[in-house]
């Protein structure tokens, strides 16, 4: 059943009025006049049936039923306020859902994941690691990571970094049998296929074989020839252990190149014109646990993180 109060502000008023004892510093409190407040009082009263003060030539004072339904009604004030309290904790810290592609995950952020949770220990961080197409709608999730050309309607959006693309192996592969001194030692060794850009509806994202081995002169090389694999940390691995050389993201090999995982053994990069969102909804002003990561994040890619 519905509840049967009256105007929330006429019960405002009453209770800072009966605590203070005048209608003035009610309304001083309130952020009102005082001639609003004692209209919002006589509308109580006219409500309840009864009066609530007694009014004097300078002050004022309490009824009986004035004075018995105060204390209770300044719990119930005292109540909603430490509920409206609780509820500014759980959008200032609590969980924060960010979704974004598994291998971006593993390869980019769960490696910079202490930096945050050490900015923002109230934060619970959770990465939602799928490909699936995200319903801010649903509470779900609250940002998103997404590779792209960007073009994201109704939606805030921050362009993290854009990508390029290059020939990346293990240290031993580099300098075996058959060295990689130039793009044509390629005919000797097994090409990865990173086919993650296939994705989404961003197939052509330029991160193909064959449009490198093109711009590269050497199209006689075979592109087609070689395994393949739906998420580009596979081919990053394959790669790291030695089976073959893989045209990968550079952004997301930082850390194996700077590890000596990986090595590029040509100095061509080939940059492509699809990059890396953080998409959120549209709403004006961001909860401030999304500020702080949205801001986090920024700062992350503009100290070098890309």
């Amino acid at each position: 059943m519905a509840r049967q109060l009256p105007p929330l502000n006429a019960l405002r008023a009453f209770e800072a009025s009966a605590r203070h004892l005048s209608f003035a510093r009610a309304a001083e409190e309130l952020g009102v006049t005082a001639s609003a407040i004692s209209h919002q009082i006589k509308l109580l009263e006219d409500i309840l049936g009864t009066a609530l003060f007694v009014r004097m030539t300078r002050k004022i004072a309490l009824t009986e039923a004035g004075r018995t339904c105060l204390p209770l009604l300044s719990e119930a004030f005292d109540r909603m306020e430490e509920a409206v309290a609780l509820l500014r904790r759980q959008e200032e810290s609590g969980a924060l859902t960010v979704s974004t592609a598994p291998s971006f995950a593993g390869k980019w952020l769960v490696p910079r994941v202490e930096k945050f949770r050490a900015a923002h220990p109230d934060i619970d961080l959770r990465i939602s690691a799928n490909m699936s197409v995200v319903d801010f709608r649903t509470g779900e999730v609250d940002l998103a990571i997404r590779f792209g050309r960007g073009g994201y309607r109704d939606l805030a959006v921050d362009k993290l970094f854009s990508e390029a693309i290059a020939p990346l192996c293990s240290p031993q592969l580099a300098t075996g049998d058959h060295p990689l001194n130039s793009p044509a030692d390629l005919a000797h060794h097994i090409l990865l296929h990173d086919d993650s850009t296939s994705h989404g509806g961003i197939a052509g994202a330029g991160t193909d074989w064959r449009m490198w081995l093109n711009l590269a002169g050497h199209e006689e090389i075979d592109a087609s020839r070689g395994p393949r694999f739906s998420y580009a940390d596979h081919a990053l691995s394959a790669a790291i252990d030695g089976q073959g050389v893989v045209l990968g993201r550079l952004s997301l090999a930082r850390n194996d190149l700077a590890a000596g995982r990986l090595v590029q053994p040509f100095g061509q990069e080939l940059p492509t014109e699809f990059g890396y969102y953080l998409l959120r909804p549209d709403r004006g002003s961001d909860p401030p646990k999304v500020s702080a990561f949205r801001d986090w994040i920024l700062d992350e890619v503009g100290s070098g993180g890309a």
